[in-house]
């Protein structure tokens, strides 16, 4: 009979070893190194800093470089973006703008002078001229000035664009 006693704390420090052994098989699965690899590929892309102006902030001056531009506030000056420019409803923006991606759900006075793609939203309103690859409009949306869009710049000749006023 002792021998089942001398077995039983044979087979509990069994057991203590099968515990860290399992706790360290089930941490090595959880551990997430798959996770960052997506992240570091989707860095290289399109940068995904955003800057903002916000609702009652007016600045005067000059906005450069890459990334997107959120204005929600009032800006006079120039606006020359590699990104995405976005006109929040309610806000102003006088100047002439060059980025990938204009939209605008506020009001903007002064020329778009390139851009890839220009969304004018149902509260957006534009008083100047345009000039982008596409270009959409909702009803509702108020423009003045002229619109060239979907023209190839190097021949002038390609593409299924026109001109409005």
């Amino acid at each position: 009979m002792k021998s089942p006693s001398n077995a039983a704390p044979e087979t509990a420090d069994q057991a203590r070893l099968d515990i860290p052994e399992t706790r360290s098989e089930a941490a090595a699965p959880v551990q997430p190194a798959p996770r960052p690899a997506p992240a570091a590929v989707a860095a290289p892309g399109k940068p995904k800093a955003e800057s903002l102006i916000a609702p009652d902030i007016t600045i005067e001056g000059k906005i450069e470089g890459a990334g997107h531009v959120r204005i929600a506030g009032s800006f006079k000056g120039d606006i020359n973006v590699r990104g995405d420019l976005t006109i929040e409803a309610g806000a102003r923006v006088t100047g002439s703008v060059r980025a990938e991606k204009v939209t605008i759900a506020g009001e903007l006075v002064g020329n778009i002078e390139s851009a890839v793609h220009v969304e004018l939203l149902q509260s957006g309103a534009l008083s100047g001229d345009l000039k982008a690859a596409s270009l959409s409009v909702a009803a509702g949306s108020r423009m003045r000035g002229q619109v060239e869009f979907g023209w190839d710049d190097k021949d002038g000749s390609r593409g299924h664009g026109g001109t409005a006023s």
